[in-house]
């Protein structure tokens, strides 16, 4: 068999459970599109271009419009869903209209091949009968999103499987280092992260905090068994969430057939905590040919990458992943090949959602659709992990777009977290920055969060030098934030006098325990997170103290602003507000008061997704191209520069200098620890402080010295210009 049909078929058999109908049909449909996908390499003109490229000369021939065309001559209505991918396994996922490269263009172009070029037998193929779940979507709900979905894994399928189809030839020393899955892995995974758990000490007497989250861990394990579907589990900061849930995980695949555990976290500043807990869980089961985690994020230590791992993670072919929000959404609206090959593997498995709050209310209903699609259809579980579990769940009135059949993990949620409280939150309102800092300067350990990266600077600046002060933001580089952590921890540990003035950063997934946080006002779910950094662990004799104040700085991002808005209606509305009713309300009125921007940017809109009845010619209008484009969970608003923060990046900068070295992964990853991002005006502003390597493409901070505290991390504002020149 052709290798591309085969793996294509084996790919998207794996779509569905083991054994179903469903995967019987697929692995039809991804064996076909294997088929037909270069039904143009027949042609002489293709033929002749083969030739011409021995010879040394350039150019190209289109070789992927034939099997698109092909699929539509063979079935007019459903093989446009093969005619998608077909015709975009090169470029990309193309729109409907509008375009050159759109499919109605190229279907309508002259007949790309002749009948006598290609073997009888590829062209008297016929199109499989589709999976009943569709047919039914089809049939009685006119579902376009359904069929737009499927059309979409099919693509995975067919691109993932060229890819390797082709490294296998090309390079097969390269294709020789991917990942040996092992059988049985899953289980192997299991009996640690079991052993792991069990390897705590049981709680003493008056231990209440390990007390429960042996309870959230007994929660997981009874649920586990329990069929695929949409899952929450609302565990309090500090509860345990992140081994509990990969138990859950583990098992729940086992009992469902499920390949792989995708664990999925908002944002790259929190990924390395969590995944070095998963590294150190798995180390004992990696070899020279397999490794049972890869890491899929920008923030990855390539001390700890391996050309293996890096070739699993362009397809996710691992039983275990980590990746970003940003990464897993947008890779399931992707029309690049490179983006969308992966896709395929997200299904028939279970997606670890960790703080699921932080959905972004502009891409609410695109992403809730995909998760509810991938648990109804595709052999998928999604676990929401949250202290503050948002309000999705389906209201026909209030909620069209909510999530159905949601099931909660924990028996008794309301027990677990008055179990759990460990703090106090008091409101103070208004407080300018003098009287902030005299109010921090009063405690010995003390945490205070802002909503931007100057306030905080300022802030730090007002405090008098002291060893004891820190200060944490996204204007250090990530290596220098990892020293200060270091340190604000030692000091934490030892007893020490500790102040740190950090940004939200510092408030999901980062492990330190302060008796006091003050909190800039912002939403609901950050102050909770901001509580979770204050008696973490309940060592206190009395509740932890959180102050939440209106700042004197009020400049913030969109996000901080809008939550900032909605939290400030409920002060005063609620006796506990991090209690249940109080995130409820808060949930309600952000996401339920806000149904114009629940797809903002169309993503779902009958413009880019509909079925077309009238137009036999194309029944399936679907705009993958311009969906990819829209769908940006982080708009590309910042650049990186580069920041020589201690002797290794100093050698780091030295390589990227001598342009005899080329760029390497290597290189690029090692660098990320060193960069700060900064939006393009404020670079260009300052261009003359950096230098400009490799064309432009790299910005290197001339002098740390000056524009780089060991404090404060980078400094371009106006005040610290006027400084510089006055010494």
């Amino acid at each position: 068999m052709n290798k591309v049909a085969h793996l294509a078929g084996l790919n998207a058999e794996t779509l569905f459970r083991k054994g179903s109908q469903e995967a019987q049909c697929a692995r039809d449909w991804g064996e076909l599109a294997g088929w037909w996908h270069d039904l143009g390499k027949f042609a002489p003109e293709w033929q002749a271009y083969l030739r011409r490229k021995a010879e040394g000369e350039s150019g190209s021939v289109d070789h992927s419009t034939a099997g698109a065309q092909q699929a539509v001559r063979a079935q007019s209505l459903l093989g446009h869903l093969l005619a998608y991918g077909i015709a975009g396994h090169h470029a990309g996922l193309p729109d409907a209209e509008g375009t050159p490269a759109c499919l109605r263009e190229r279907l309508h172009r002259g007949l790309s091949f002749r009948e006598s070029d290609i073997p009888l037998e590829l062209l008297r193929m016929p199109v499989p009968l589709l999976p009943p779940f569709l047919l039914n979507a089809l049939r009685e709900r006119e579902d376009a999103f359904s069929a737009g979905f499927y059309a979409r894994m099919l693509f995975s399928c067919l691109v993932d499987a060229d890819f390797l189809a082709t490294e296998s030839f090309m390079s097969p020393g390269l294709h020789e280092q991917r990942n040996a899955v092992q059988a049985g892995v899953l289980n192997k995974i299991e009996q640690l992260v079991t052993a792991r758990i069990a390897g705590f000490p049981s709680p003493v007497p008056g231990d209440v905090v390990n007390a429960m989250r042996a309870e959230v861990v007994a929660d997981c394990a009874r649920a586990a068994v329990g069929p695929t579907g949409i899952y929450t589990l609302t565990v309090p900061t500090g509860g345990g969430k992140t081994l509990s849930s990969l138990l859950f995980a583990l098992r729940h695949a086992l009992a469902n057939g499920q390949l792989r555990v995708i664990y999925v976290v908002p944002f790259t500043s929190i990924i390395e905590q969590n995944a070095e807990v998963l590294r150190e869980i798995v180390r004992p089961l990696a070899s020279d040919t397999f490794t049972p985690l890869i890491e899929h994020h920008s923030s990855l230590d390539p001390d700890k990458d391996t050309p293996m791992a890096r070739l699993a993670a362009e397809n996710w072919d691992a039983p275990l992943v980590i990746t970003t929000a940003v990464q897993f959404y947008e890779s399931l609206f992707a029309a690049r090949t490179s983006r969308a090959r992966k896709v395929h593997n997200i299904a028939n498995a279970v997606v670890v959602l960790d703080e699921a709050q932080t959905l972004p209310v502009d891409y609410l209903h695109p992403c809730l659709r995909v998760l509810q699609e991938l648990g109804d259809h595709y052999n998928t579980t999604s676990v929401l992990c949250t202290a503050t579990q948002p309000a999705i769940r389906y209201d026909a009135a209030a909620f069209p777009i909510g999530l159905r059949g949601c099931r909660e993990i924990i028996s008794d949620t309301c027990k677990l977290f008055a179990a759990l409280k460990r703090v106090e939150i008091q409101e103070l309102g208004e407080l300018d920055d003098a009287e902030l800092t005299q109010r921090l300067c009063s405690h010995r350990q003390v945490l205070c969060i802002v909503n931007r990266r100057r306030h905080a600077q300022e802030l730090f600046r007002l405090l008098e030098a002291d060893e004891a002060h820190f200060h944490l933001s996204a204007l250090m580089c990530p290596e220098h934030r990892t020293q200060i952590l270091k340190r604000v921890r030692a000091r934490l540990e030892r007893g020490l006098p500790v102040r740190l003035i950090s940004t939200q950063l510092i408030e999901a997934g980062v492990d330190v325990d302060f008796p006091v946080v003050y909190r800039a006002l912002a939403g609901l779910d950050s102050i909770a997170q901001a509580a979770g950094r204050c008696n973490r662990n309940g060592k206190l004799d009395t509740l932890g103290k959180v102050f939440v104040f209106r700042p004197q700085d009020q400049a913030a991002e969109r996000y901080f602003r809008e939550t900032a808005q909605v939290t400030s209606q409920l002060l005063g509305l609620h006796e506990d507000l991090l209690g249940e009713d109080a995130i409820r309300h808060y949930f309600d009125l952000y996401y339920y008061q806000q149904k114009n921007r629940w797809d903002s940017r169309n993503i779902l809109a009958p413009e880019n997704l509909r079925l077309c009845r009238d137009k036999p010619e194309l029944p399936f209008h679907f705009n993958f191209r311009t969906i990819g484009e829209n769908f940006r969970l982080i708009d590309d608003g910042q650049v990186s520069v580069i920041i020589e923060h201690g002797e290794k990046a100093e050698a780091l900068v030295a390589e990227l200098r001598n342009e005899h070295i080329p760029l390497s992964r290597r290189l690029l990853r090692a660098l990320q620890r060193y960069t700060v991002q900064i939006r393009p005006a404020e670079l260009n502003a300052n261009w003359h402080c950096f230098e400009h390597l490799r064309d432009d493409e790299f910005h290197v901070l001339i002098s740390p010295e000056l524009h780089y505290s060991c404090e404060t991390g980078l400094c371009l504002d106006e005040t610290a210009s006027e400084r510089l020149l006055i010494y």
